[in-house]
């Protein structure tokens, strides 16, 4: 933002004095610097708070129970099971086509928002189910058109708002604020969790290009162990037991008789 400032005001363009104060040591530190040596630390500008890390919005399984019940028809459940299946984003999904299921193999082709490359993911056979009772009630799109579409007067394709809508009126009922993109945390998040599966594995299914950015999914958060914390916390608890390898006179002596 200083250097910003400092190109306009170069040219007699924005304010007259620079409203962003220059990080001195910042520039002390970089200056004239090798790109082959370590860069050295700095303190923090003025005006240049710490960005804090989101953690991922993960949807607890009963929360998700109770969404997943309050779709109306059979193309929402069919479309929020496709999303927590496959992990991809509410654009990518909402561009899928009829030539883009795989049935066979259980995946579906989107178009990646990032590399703009087409691209698999997987979906489990609940959601390939769904997608099937869907299609046998809608009928399949004309012309190799999108496969969701929507319900009321000339089918039309359906647009990121009326899916999201979608989501809002479930969670405006029950109480909560939910997003569309929430789901690809939860997929992720459950991918991340499970013993049988490598974060190499994941990073590919959700199309990472950095591991980094797969590795935030295994962070637990505090909201994830309610329940576990209860059951801590009402577990009686143990009472110290001794191996009977030690002699129960050397432990009195070394500890006290109880």
């Amino acid at each position: 933002m200083h250097g910003f400032y400092a190109f306009h005001l170069h040219f007699g363009r924005g304010p007259v004095l620079n409203p962003v104060p220059e990080n001195r040591a910042r520039r002390a530190t970089l200056a004239h610097r090798s790109p082959l040596e370590v860069p050295g630390r700095h303190r923090r500008g003025r005006l240049r708070p710490k960005v804090p890390v989101r953690q991922p919005r993960a949807i607890p399984d009963a929360q998700w129970e109770e969404l997943f019940t309050q779709m109306r028809c059979t193309r929402d459940r069919a479309l929020l099971a496709c999303y927590v299946s496959s992990g991809a984003r509410a654009t990518e999904l909402l561009g899928v086509g009829i030539a883009d299921v795989d049935w066979q193999k259980g995946r579906l082709w989107v178009v990646s928002k990032g590399t703009r490359d087409r691209q698999p993911v997987p979906v489990s056979p609940e959601a390939l189910a769904y997608l099937a009772a869907y299609l046998d009630g809608a009928g399949l799109p004309e012309n190799g058109g999108p496969v969701w579409r929507t319900r009321r007067g000339e089918p039309r394709p359906l647009t990121y708002w009326a899916a999201r809508r979608i989501l809002q009126r479930a969670t405006e009922q029950l109480g909560m604020n939910w997003t569309l993109h929430d789901a690809r945390h939860t997929a992720a998040t459950r991918f991340a969790r499970d013993p049988a599966m490598t974060l190499a594995e994941v990073q590919t299914i959700l199309r990472h290009a950095h591991v980094t950015t797969t590795a935030l999914y295994t962070v637990v958060g505090l909201e994830d162990l309610v329940d576990k914390l209860a059951e801590h916390y009402g577990r009686p608890a143990q009472p110290a037991a001794w191996s009977q390898q030690y002699d129960p006179q050397d432990v009195a002596v070394v500890f006290g008789a109880r």
